[in-house]
């Protein structure tokens, strides 16, 4: 699997050969937070998976393709990830508290993609805001900024 992240980000991306691959995990881990969202309820549709896209899509700013197979491997290394701890402890160690802000915000998107707030999403949510050390006031506004009318 390490081998296959390198090739994506080597081939696809065109990683910086001065970087050291840093910038190359946390947009994967980013990645797979979203997925993690828009799998918490047990039911990945094409609204969530298109909406997933997207956003990694403007936030790293990629081609259609490349952002495509961006989140195929995050959804991968979803699939095989056993917790959320590696991909909340890189993102704090790399991304100021306004950049996680807007991860959350961009996994308020996902959740809501589908029309409706099921109960282990909302559950994921209030995990994710803790492990993100998200303030309270800024959670809900964002969770209020994004929920359907």
């Amino acid at each position: 699997m390490i081998g296959a992240i390198g090739d994506f980000f080597r081939d696809r991306l065109q990683a910086r050969k001065d970087s050291d691959g840093t910038e190359d995990a946390l947009r994967l881990a980013a990645a797979a937070l979203l997925y993690e969202a828009a799998m918490s309820d047990y039911d990945l549709d094409d609204e969530e998976r298109a909406t997933i896209q997207e956003l990694v899509r403007e936030q790293f700013d990629l081609s259609e393709g490349d952002a495509g197979a961006l989140a195929t491997l995050a959804q991968d290394r979803v699939r095989e990830a056993t917790g959320l701890h590696g991909f909340t402890s890189l993102i704090n160690q790399h991304w100021s508290e306004k950049d996680r802000l807007n991860l959350v915000e961009q996994m308020w998107r996902v959740v809501y993609a589908d029309g409706r707030l099921d109960d282990h999403e909302l559950h994921l949510m209030r995990k994710i805001q803790r492990l993100l050390h998200i303030p309270q006031k800024d959670f809900v506004s964002a969770k209020l900024r994004h929920k359907p009318a």
